[in-house]
């Protein structure tokens, strides 16, 4: 569903939410005493009261990053110096904090467990940081808000993201993101051409302290949409890319458009970072989520890193693409047969 038009969002939902927070937080002893008393009638270790305390951190987190969010637009004089360095640097250090608070809490709420596979991801070349670009394969709840809380906090990196649209029914993500060098993927197709316009915007300016984000799948693997994505493959006369996607077992072929207008927009010596996770599948509806509380998850990690040196020329770069999309798939598979029993691993994500 198209979130509503922007007045709306800034005027109705981004202040509700802020007084929704105040009620719950007035009502939150009352909440827990009946989420506790449920939890006894309900299988598995206190569900209805480990939602209830992530939903209502989360909410707070989300209203304190509106008041602070409505602060900064007051200080840079009612948004008229809202995109100058200053106050971009100051969005990037509270989006820091916001996915930070967040991940620590649902790690902490759901006992998840981040770990990763092979060395820590470094930059090449000499004479400080690149750029980067980050794609990142998508599944399961929460996998960006893992990959923004690893880019801003671990690697000090500024992300600059490509997402649907959607995701502007949350106020704190469509306020703060819409400030930020960003793109927002509309369902509607006609106006996807304009994206690819944003995105090698936002890719050729990036500095050497930035990360450009895209999920290439576009959405979380499902068989329905696999089958769809390899029939439009085949609609659009590319049969030798259908022929690769058949043979994934559990992501979406990459969609190559954005992820190649961004390679060329790029400055020349941009990093490749692609992203593969495995232990989330399972969680993808409220349901799924519902029964596997408390998860217990150990999600894997591993990172294919390209530099700028070894990226392929213009004409091989799709090519290329699926040929590391197909080894992430490969990866997972191995991984999750690997980890039908809970996996230890030393290495904090």
């Amino acid at each position: 569903m198209r979130p509503p038009a922007k007045p709306v969002r800034r005027l109705l939902i981004a202040p509700g939410v802020v007084l929704g927070v105040v009620a719950a937080a007035t009502t939150l002893p009352l909440i827990v005493v009946v989420a506790a008393f449920l939890s006894r009638y309900v299988p598995g270790k206190w569900r209805p009261l480990r939602i209830v305390w992530f939903l209502f951190l989360y909410l707070l987190v989300e209203a304190a990053s509106l008041t602070m969010l409505f602060s900064l637009w007051l200080l840079s004089g009612f948004g008229w110096k809202i995109k100058s360095p200053t106050f971009i640097d100051a969005h990037y250090g509270l989006l820091a904090w916001m996915v930070r608070r967040v991940v620590a809490s649902a790690k902490f709420t759901f006992r998840l467990n981040i770990v990763r596979e092979g060395s820590p991801p470094r930059t090449a070349g000499q004479g400080g940081p690149r750029p980067i670009m980050v794609l990142s394969r998508h599944a399961g709840p929460g996998d960006s808000l893992l990959l923004m809380d690893a880019l801003a906090n671990r690697f000090r990196r500024r992300p600059r993201i490509v997402m649907k649209e959607f995701l502007q029914w949350d106020p704190m993500v469509d306020v703060m993101l819409n400030r930020l060098p960003s793109a927002f993927v509309p369902s509607v197709s006609g106006q996807r051409d304009l994206v690819i316009e944003v995105i090698s915007e936002i890719a050729g300016s990036m500095d050497d302290d930035d990360a450009f984000v895209i999920f290439p799948e576009g959405a979380n693997y499902t068989e329905k949409r696999a089958r769809r994505s390899i029939e439009k493959l085949r609609e659009i006369g590319r049969p030798d890319l259908a022929e690769r996607a058949a043979e994934l077992k559990n992501t979406l072929p990459p969609r190559s458009k954005g992820v190649m207008a961004a390679l060329a927009a790029a400055p020349a010596h941009t990093d490749v970072f692609f992203v593969g996770h495995a232990g989330l599948e399972t969680f993808v509806t409220p349901g799924d989520i519902w029964r596997g509380l408390p998860t217990d998850t150990n999600v894997a990690v591993r990172v294919w890193h390209f530099p700028a040196e070894e990226i392929p020329r213009a004409e091989d770069r799709e090519t290329w693409m699926f040929d590391v999309w197909a080894e992430i798939d490969q990866w997972i598979t191995d991984r999750l047969a690997e980890t039908e029993e809970p996996f230890d691993d030393p290495h904090a994500y």
